[in-house]
Parts: C-alpha cells; structure tokens; sequence
C-alpha cells in the first residue's frame, strides 16, 4: 500500500482558507477563475476579429450569472431527493458545490446570444469567439471538485490514483483509498477540447470571405463550432460518467447526465455530418463554412 500511496494524487487538507470572519470556499475560488479565464480568452478573441472586447465584459456581466442560476437549477432538478430531506436552504449553498454544467451551458448561451443581439452583435461570431472558452472554464472550475473531494470515480491502483479521506469515501469502499480523478480526467479532455475549438475556428476564420468577421450583416454560419462543443463535451462526459461512483439520479436505471450526453452527442452529430458534407469539394449543396 506504501508504494500506492507515494505514486498517488493527494488530495488538499482542506476545502477553504479562513481570513478572520470571512471564509474563502476553494470550490467558489475555482468557479471564479474559470469564468475569468473564459471571458479573458473571449475578449482576445473578438479583439482579434475587429470587435470591442468591452462588448463581450458587457455580455458576460448578464451571460455569467444566467449560466450559474442554470447550472444550479439543473443540478437541483436531477437531484431532487436530496435537496428534499436536506431542506429548502440547501438550494442556495453553492460554495458546497452543485453546478451542472449542461443547465449552465444551455442559459448562457441563450442570455449571451440575448446581450450580443441587444448591442447588435453578428451573433454567429459571437459564439463562435466565446464557444472556446467554456471548455476552458469548465477545466478550471473542476479543480473545485479536487478540494470538495467529491465526484470521483470508482476505486483503482493506477499510479494516478486519487486519495480520498475516510469521511468522504462512499460507505462500500471505506477500506479503499485511492479512487480515479475524474475531475482531473475531465479538465485534461476539456482543456484538449478548447484547443481543438480554437484551432478549427482558426481554419475557418481564414477560408472566410475578406470582410470583418464582426459585421453583423456578415451572413456566417460558425454554429458547427458550437456543435463541435457539445459532440465533444458530450463524448467526454459520457465515459466520464460511466467512472464516477457518486450517487446520482436514474432514469430507467441510468444516470441522467449519461441521457444528457447522448441527447448531446444525437443533436450535434447529424449536423456535423451535414455541414460537413455540404462543405466537401464536389459538393452541389450550399457550402456552410466551419
């Protein structure tokens, strides 16, 4: 077990930092810096195509909060029962984690797309800027669940193996100690996808037509980058899922956010695929560039 122990991932002795009366939630502290992070790499980006950054710190101001009032939503809807007998307050106390990302996600973007419409924005390109940058915070935001010593997955003795305290281990495996970081594994797939996102979006800013990408009379179809997103994110958290361990709400004896990766993954493949075929040479439908 020694040998286990030196070659494992430790996990941080404690969830907070206390400055006097106040105390600081490492989890809050990681959710911070990943909205910062994502609205910092989106500002460049739009910079970067002859827009206003300050356009996009105006919709984050609207989009950010929207996607956390999401994301707790979501996580308060698919796991109901224990919000039930913890009591009403509970709702509220996000320090102690609770985000889902999908519920998150879906009212950004709506409240994003909402703002870049209101300052009349060529909307396409604004996701287009900002869609990287959501894997990017998500990886961030993961670390959060590292101090909660929450959401890990089942027991292994991989030399990556994550030590999990007593008190936090589920009570069939209070004799095992290291667990798979799916935390870790999921801001590793999440940072790989922002990479990916940022280079396909590079390709296809340069085969655009000669023009300012922030012209909203601009016609521009960038929302497969979007779908590229949510197929990734999708196929990430589906074997990510089938790792953890954590109890989570069942639907016909399957974990919702397994279903929400594969509503995910069935809504972003076919348009991929048709995209993708209409801006293949040779191809006699409309080109929709990537």
């Amino acid at each position: 077990m020694t040998s286990v122990l030196i070659a494992s991932i430790p996990s941080p002795p404690s969830n907070g930092l206390s400055l006097g009366p106040l105390e600081l939630r490492a989890y809050g502290v990681m959710i911070a810096l990943g909205v910062l992070a994502a609205v910092w790499l989106s500002r460049r980006r739009w910079e970067a195509r002859g827009g206003d950054p300050d356009q996009i710190s105006r919709i984050a101001l609207w989009a950010v909060p929207a996607g956390l009032i999401g994301a707790r939503l979501y996580h308060v809807i698919t796991d109901w029962k224990k919000f039930q007998s913890a009591g009403w307050l509970e709702v509220f106390a996000i320090w102690k984690g609770g985000l889902g990302i999908p519920g998150g996600m879906a009212a950004g973007i709506l409240v994003g797309v909402w703002m870049a419409r209101r300052q009349h924005m060529n909307q396409g390109e604004v996701i287009a800027a900002v869609v990287p940058g959501l894997p990017l915070a998500q990886a961030i935001g993961r670390l959060g669940n590292w101090f909660n010593q929450e959401l890990f997955g089942s027991p292994t003795d991989l030399p990556w193996g994550l030590e999990i305290d007593l008190a936090h281990r589920p009570a069939q495996y209070l004799d095992v100690e290291t667990f798979h970081p799916t935390f870790l594994y999921e801001a590793v797939w999440n940072l790989l996808l922002c990479g990916l996102l940022v280079s396909i979006d590079r390709r296809r800013v340069r085969r655009a037509v000669p023009a300012r990408v922030t012209d909203p009379r601009r016609v521009s179809r960038p929302g497969s980058l979007l779908a590229v997103y949510t197929l990734g994110y999708g196929l990430g958290r589906l074997w990510i899922e089938a790792v953890r361990i954590d109890p989570a709400s069942l639907l016909l004896g399957v974990r919702v956010n397994i279903w929400m990766s594969l509503v995910l993954i069935a809504a972003s493949a076919p348009y991929l695929l048709v995209t993708w075929r209409r801006a293949a040479p040779g191809s006699r439908g409309p080109v929709m560039p990537m």
